[in-house]
């Protein structure tokens, strides 16, 4: 059995990465000015993935009403995996810009970026949460070397990921971009997921949290990145988006699980029923959509989700432009922007912001600017309940939070386990302490 006492110094050390205990940068803030939606259209915008109906021959008919930036906001980013790394890009942020500072990152990695929206400066609604059903976006770029000596040494007191901690009445989506995560849960479940080709297309774990269970989740690390293979000196980069989605009060106590979903890339305007938990990927006139949940224009991931919401990933060519469809019930709409300058009607946003877009509106468009842009678009219908989240437990009330850490303690979730452990261990630990849900 684990040292209790380890366990939880280093399952605390391990929410301070994850950006639960951080700080932020002051916010920018930017108001956009009404001003007539564009009216321009192009053959990509009117493509077969396009739902929306334009008819030329009607020209006094009224384009829909566009989305734009009402309040923009920048997050810190903290130097770690290799925290040498991540220390250059904060000096360089400093000496050279953060635009330099922001490419350089997302070359050689170093920094983890924790959107916590409870602690926004510029998101006020404390009651329901003014980015509900949203509570947290992470943005991960680590870079784990095999001649790196102050890797080895960290390693000796500090684990390459996320040991057993426990979680209530929430989903985590964890998206990767490049690397991959090993999976071990309460529920005796391993899963190994990622963006390489030995992880089969499986890039995006989705864990419903429900009434409580407990999992780790370590960086995959033992092989290199393709261009370092047979290379004496070998990088494995790893990139990935956490997101945590908040449910109703009527889904929180479900029972956990935990599914992979699968890259599907939609091969046309026909092919609109992607296989069960996939994510569609289509690619059109400069621009690739992965739709994590939700739709993109009447292409839609093909599984129930508990909350009404869209998790899509955009990257745009030079000069492309993206337009998106926005359900009425979506007043929530963020975009955080990972690489690449982008514009929204007008406003332009830098790498690393994220931006909070107006409640109304039917359409979104987006344009790259002077180069290629990289950006993640989280929009749904807020859940009209108070929220109130605390640690690794996302519940309705102060009581129901503290009533979850009770049970955490009681055992209920389990017992945390030894990361070291290999999986026959680990089994045998979970089976003397097995999780009641």
């Amino acid at each position: 059995m684990a040292n209790p006492l380890l366990c939880r110094v280093v399952w605390l050390v391990s929410l301070v990465i994850l950006g639960l205990v951080g700080t932020k940068s002051a916010a920018a803030f930017r108001t956009a000015a009404p001003r007539p939606s564009a009216g321009t259209s192009s053959a990509c915008m009117s493509s077969a993935f396009t739902t929306s109906s334009f008819d030329e021959s009607v020209e006094s008919k009224e384009q829909p009403l566009q989305r734009r930036v009402e309040v923009e906001e920048k997050f810190a980013r903290l130097p770690v995996w290799p925290v040498w790394q991540g220390v250059i890009l904060f000096f360089a942020g400093k000496l050279l810009g953060e635009t330099v500072a922001a490419e350089w990152e997302d070359r050689i990695g170093g920094r983890v970026c924790p959107n916590f929206f409870s602690s926004s400066s510029v998101v006020t609604d404390t009651i329901y949460g003014g980015t509900s059903p949203f509570v947290l976006l992470v943005h991960h770029r680590h870079a784990f070397m095999n001649w790196d000596p102050l890797r080895f040494l960290q390693k000796s007191f500090f684990p390459e990921g996320f040991p057993s901690h426990p979680h209530r009445g929430f989903v985590t989506v964890t998206y990767c971009l490049s690397g991959g995560m090993l999976h071990r849960d309460s529920m005796g479940i391993k899963q190994a997921y990622g963006a390489e080709q030995r992880h089969g297309g499986n890039h995006v774990q989705w864990l419903n949290t429900g009434s409580g269970m407990q999992h780790e989740e370590m960086w995959d690390v033992f092989e290199p990145d393709e261009k370092d293979e047979g290379s004496l000196l070998q990088t494995s980069s790893q990139e990935l988006y956490q997101i945590w989605l908040n449910v109703p009060s009527s889904q929180k106590m479900t029972s956990p699980k935990a599914h992979l979903l699968q890259k599907y890339g939609v091969k046309d305007e026909s092919d609109k029923l992607p296989p069960p938990y996939s994510t569609p990927i289509i690619t059109e006139c400069g621009v690739t959509t992965t739709v994590v949940c939700g739709d993109h224009n009447g292409i839609r991931a093909p599984w129930d989700i508990p909350t009404d919401a869209a998790i899509l990933r955009v990257e745009l060519t030079k000069g492309a432009t993206w337009e998106h469809s926005m359900p009425a019930s979506h007043k929530t709409a963020i975009i955080y922007v990972k690489s690449g300058f982008i514009e929204i009607e007008g406003d332009r946003i830098a790498p690393h912001h994220t931006a909070y877009l107006t409640q109304d509106g039917q359409t979104l468009t987006v344009r790259a600017c002077d180069d290629s842009a990289d950006i993640l678009l989280l929009s749904g219908a807020p859940i009209l309940e108070p929220v109130y989240s605390q640690g690794s437990m996302v519940m309705n009330s102060k009581s129901e939070i503290q009533k979850a850490y009770q049970d955490y303690q009681s055992g209920y979730m389990g017992v945390p386990w030894d990361y070291k452990l290999t999986d026959e261990e680990w089994q045998e630990h979970i089976k003397r302490y097995p999780s009641m849900y």
